[in-house]
């Protein structure tokens, strides 16, 4: 498949998902931009604009970009989506139709490592508690109790060693803080040991950090059984997405103290959290924050622009997922 070819057409776009200004304001004139937020809207598209669109930003992960969306529109060529992940996208059905998928790679890594390294000691130095402490007026009348969780004592197993799982393991080593990690296959130029069984690594380690991408490979493979191995002294931190761990089974493993704590970014079914979640307070929650600074975000905004406009110049798509029927620059 050629990259796109450079007409003196205008190219209709589509915007599928939430609007920001980049992606509103980022074309030019050469192109027409299309809107719709939901696949209802999509759906009141007329055959006439369904039939002219080539190209598609996917603005959001809520957002399905499945078999049934992408078919009603013919002439697709490009589906460039915002963030790392993918799995909301039918990269399959996509790469069968000779449909180049993008995603927002690199930009965000520092960022979302921030965080999950933020989330880690937040949940294990108990943070949240201490400022409601502050808060409340309690800290004039006696002294705050000592923290159960330091990194002091721990060694953490990473569960996916890409782009982001090694830059929390960067992180993790200038805090003196031993890493293993668990993956498929080993990565290159990693000298963490490597667990090819993840539960043989939880049972190795007291703290998971998951930094793998959703989808059916990965779903709910945070269990009761993995757990376990983690043990009474176990943490976990999530900030992949929240079908890789069985929520129930998190759940019920705080509750009895089967693992000490967890700290989440991301849930089974956003943007809503279990009522039992909210109530515990050995848990730390987060509104699916890893990405969300304003100039991280911006980047991502403009990495989508960036790919269209440079499939629709003619020339390779900058950054296309592994399934993508062409290579990148």
């Amino acid at each position: 498949m050629a990259a796109g070819s450079i007409s003196s057409e205008k190219i209709d776009l589509l915007i599928y998902g939430p609007v920001r200004p980049i992606l509103e304001n980022g074309f030019s004139d050469h192109f027409v931009v299309h809107k719709a937020e939901t696949r209802g809207d999509l759906e009141r598209l007329t055959p006439a604009v369904r039939d002219r669109i080539r190209g598609v930003a996917v603005t959001y992960h809520t957002v399905r970009a499945d078999r049934d969306s992408l078919s009603q529109l013919p002439k697709l060529e490009m589906v460039a989506s915002f963030g790392v992940g993918y799995d909301h996208v039918d990269a399959k059905y996509a790469a069968e139709n000779n449909i180049v998928v993008t995603n927002t790679p690199d930009v965000l890594t520092e960022e979302v490592a921030d965080v999950a390294m933020g989330l880690l000691i937040a949940t294990l130095r108990e943070f949240v508690k201490a400022d409601r402490y502050v808060r409340s007026g309690l800290w004039q009348t006696q002294n705050y109790p000592l923290s159960v969780g330091s990194l002091r004592d721990r060694k953490v197993g990473i569960v996916g060693m890409g782009r982001i799982g090694q830059a929390i393991a960067r992180r993790l080593d200038a805090s003196l803080v031993p890493v293993v990690y668990h993956s498929r296959n080993p990565s290159k130029d990693v000298s963490y040991k490597h667990y090819p069984d993840l539960l043989e690594m939880a049972k190795a380690v007291d703290t998971l950090m998951v930094i793998v991408p959703g989808g059916a490979a990965t779903n709910k493979m945070i269990n009761e059984e993995v757990l376990k191995a983690l043990g009474p002294r176990g943490v976990l931190v999530n900030v992949a997405r929240g079908s890789v761990v069985d929520e129930p089974a998190l759940i019920q493993a705080l509750k009895s103290g089967t693992i000490l704590a967890a700290g989440l970014d991301v849930f089974a079914a956003e943007p809503n959290v279990p009522d039992e979640l909210k109530t515990m307070q050995n848990v730390v929650l987060l509104p699916h924050i890893g990405s969300a600074s304003v100039v991280t975000r911006n980047a991502m905004d403009q990495l989508v622009v960036d790919n269209l406009k440079a499939w629709f110049a003619g020339k390779a798509p900058l950054t296309p997922v592994a399934e993508t029927p062409v290579k990148g620059r």
